[in-house]
């Protein structure tokens, strides 16, 4: 099997363990609080990849996570998962999804940004198209925009970040070792959100906190196949199998959440998808790249 297939197949995995990751978080979060269900699913993810380590015989934090592109990689996750978490409690579970289709578009972006990459006019269309289906779903109109729905967009930015430094994270670490980090970085998030939500004014649903716990297990098989993917294959390749997340998802956001999505929000994800592809497709097989910090 070759590189790309297995880092496609591990990018399949882990878009599906993500939507049923976010399905049940968005069910917990019914009455469990934002700040919680991160130190919880940080916790406990925590702890599963620093076993794995221990299992492994290896440190359970590598000495690279001081190195400038782990700083930036935790920095880029910590404003990621925060501000996903937020997204997914307060807004629909469909939309949120369809900004994060963006991610790849980012990226590209990104790469251009920092990486002194270079791309032609169509790739700037696709993405300039590409932005415009954000909008459209996002649709910053007085009358019809929801500011729960800029949580999405600056996770995407988060991931996008995040992605790019793992890229080119030190090839010593393991996938447990960066697992480990993510997930202290959750609790850190829980820990910056809380003076803000503070306690829950109506009791928390036990089950709920059961399934915040029972789901990290799925967390910790989506972010090992993700960071599989990620460091498998080409970039180019791997990345557009990430819009199999919206698919999962759409059928968690109608028949759990009975959400039903409207004509621009189809219109929008439509648009993200089909320039995320182009944009793709005409690195030919590679994220633009240049010359590295």
């Amino acid at each position: 099997m070759s590189d790309n297939l297995r880092g496609s197949l591990a990018m399949v995995l882990s878009m599906a363990a993500f939507a049923v990751e976010d399905a049940l978080l968005k069910f917990a979060m019914q009455t469990v609080p934002t700040s919680f269900v991160l130190l919880i699913f940080g916790a406990v993810g925590l702890n599963l990849f620093a076993a794995l380590s221990r299992r492994a015989q290896e440190p359970v934090f590598h000495p690279a996570i001081l190195s400038p592109a782990m700083i930036i990689r935790s920095g880029c996750e910590l404003a990621g998962r925060l501000f996903f978490f937020l997204a997914l409690a307060f807004s629909p579970l469909s939309s949120t999804t369809a900004i994060l289709q963006s991610a790849p578009l980012v990226v590209t972006l990104g790469a251009v940004l920092f990486l002194g990459a270079h791309v032609g006019p169509r790739r700037w269309v696709a993405m300039a198209v590409g932005f415009v289906g954000v909008l459209l779903i996002v649709r910053p109109a007085p009358a019809s925009f929801e500011i729960a729905s800029i949580f999405a967009v600056l996770a995407t930015l988060g991931f996008s970040g995040r992605d790019l430094a793992t890229s080119i994270s030190p090839k010593t670490m393991s996938s447990n070792q960066l697992g480990t980090l993510g997930f202290a970085v959750l609790i850190l998030a829980g820990i910056i959100l809380f003076p803000f939500q503070g306690l829950p004014e109506s009791p928390i649903n036990p089950v709920h906190v059961l399934v915040v716990a029972g789901t990290t297990l799925v967390g910790v098989l989506a972010y090992t196949t993700l960071t599989v993917a990620m460091r498998t294959g080409d970039i180019a390749v791997v990345t557009p199998f990430r819009y199999s997340r919206m698919l999962f998802a759409l059928v968690f956001a109608i028949f759990w959440f009975g959400e039903r999505p409207d004509p621009l929000m189809i219109v929008g994800t439509t648009l993200i998808v089909a320039s995320g592809l182009y944009t793709l497709m005409r690195s030919g097989g590679k994220i633009p790249s240049g010359p590295r910090p």
